[in-house]
């Protein structure tokens, strides 16, 4: 599974694999002149600051509108917002860590429109990417020695996969910054590469037909960008595959992982004031001692679910990700009892039915981040997981309740 190939995104987070590369992941070969794509679309679900060069942003634009790379050229005249270089800034690489640890991406963009990469002339290719900041970012920094004109379209400041799903990556919008900078003036040819799972959001013919220009689709990663164009503008099997390998996956759990955390240090407080509630009040010493093991095992189905699932997803059986993640919160959790040692039968109980689950739950939340997951399956795992989730939940309660009442001695 670590290597297999995807389409769309389901609908949650949406992936990141594009911002290792141009934003062209291949999802199969593309169109050729069809308005069909690859995928069906993603419905609408679920990225800093600027480095040293910035520009104004556009009217009506959101964000701080900032550039990458060396400013040279920020004339309205010239209709270019900024040439580049393909060197990242100390700033460029915060932005990137920033965005993959934290909710800093929702606002990680750059303005819309034309740039400059290097001295393009009228024989200079003409890029398509997103306004997703990173995805921009790794798109320059692959065309570095490199003269090309980089057109960005106003995805909402989403990378191009996810915003192909869900229409901001599409047909109406390439066509307008097509007619808006007019590249066509500053051109010879009438080549425009397009990110690969941009095929999802654009039809290639109806482009040609309001532009005058054809749509050729990019190798998946940027890397082989150079070689793509060297070779005549054709992608080698090797260009068209998506791996997804365990750095892959490994790069993604932060994003699972904190919102995850937040919720565990409210986990953490109540299973403490739980564990502490005696009939005469809060006993701290109960607290700490009936309440840390079992915030450490919540913290083990965390791990469990957001971490350890991803990173072995090809090796832990069963196809669900819900199952995967179960299997994994429950390997922790037995080890968790083991360490506790003795425990009240209603607290093992729990144990084996509540932690697992939370490790379940973690998991589902990563097909938001895979290359070959579908909406129709997520959908499907998720209507088959929630009554496991609701009664797994209230019996979780229940078992916390009599634990509780016969610590009392009230039965």
């Amino acid at each position: 599974m670590g290597s297999e190939k995807g389409c769309c995104p389901p609908e949650g987070k949406g992936s990141e694999k594009d911002e290792h590369s141009t934003g062209t992941e291949a999802c199969c070969e593309p169109p050729k002149e069809s308005a069909e794509s690859c995928c069906s679309p993603a419905p609408p679900q679920n990225r800093e600051e600027s480095n040293a060069s910035c520009c104004a942003p556009a009217e009506g634009d959101e964000g701080d509108g900032c550039c990458s790379g060396d400013v040279n050229d920020t004339s309205s005249s010239s209709g270019i917002i900024a040439r580049l270089d393909g060197e990242w800034t100390l700033s460029d690489y915060l932005g990137a860590f920033k965005c993959r640890v934290s909710g800093f991406r929702n606002s990680y963009k750059v303005r819309p429109g034309l740039y400059a990469m290097g001295e393009p002339g009228s024989d200079s290719d003409v890029m398509v990417s997103a306004n997703y900041k990173l995805s921009f970012d790794h798109l320059r920094r692959a065309l570095t020695g490199m003269s090309a004109w980089i057109l960005v379209l106003d995805t909402k400041g989403i990378n191009v996969w996810c915003a192909a799903g869900k229409g901001t990556f599409g047909t109406k919008e390439l066509i307008r910054r097509v007619k808006e900078t007019d590249i066509k003036a500053r051109i010879n040819h009438r080549r425009l590469i397009v990110p690969q799972l941009g095929a999802v959001g654009v039809a290639a013919h109806e482009v040609r037909k309001g532009t005058g220009l054809k749509v050729h689709y990019g190798p998946v990663f940027a890397r082989d960008i150079k070689a793509y164009i060297e070779a005549g503008y054709e992608a080698d099997k090797v260009m068209r595959k998506i791996t997804f390998g365990w750095l892959d996956r490994l790069v993604l759990t932060p994003m699972e992982m904190r919102p995850a955390m937040k919720h565990f240090f409210s986990y953490a407080a109540v299973i403490m004031l739980f564990f502490g509630l005696g009939p005469k009040g809060i006993d701290f010493g109960e607290a700490l001692s009936g309440g840390l093991p079992f915030v450490f095992t919540g913290l083990a189905s965390l791990l469990a679910g957001s971490l350890i699932t991803p990173v072995l997803l090809p090796y832990i059986p069963f196809r669900a990700f819900t199952v995967k993640g179960w299997l994994a919160g429950m390997a922790t959790t037995l080890i968790s009892i083991k360490i506790m040692g003795d425990m009240a039968l209603p607290l093992i109980i729990f144990s084996l039915i509540f932690f697992p689950l939370v490790s379940s739950y973690l998991a589902l939340q990563f097909t938001g981040s895979t290359t070959y997951t579908s909406m129709s399956g997520v959908n499907k795992e998720l209507k088959l997981s929630l009554p496991f989730y609701k009664w797994g939940g209230i019996l979780s309660i229940l078992l916390l309740i009599i634990f509780k009442i016969n610590r009392w001695g009230l039965i």
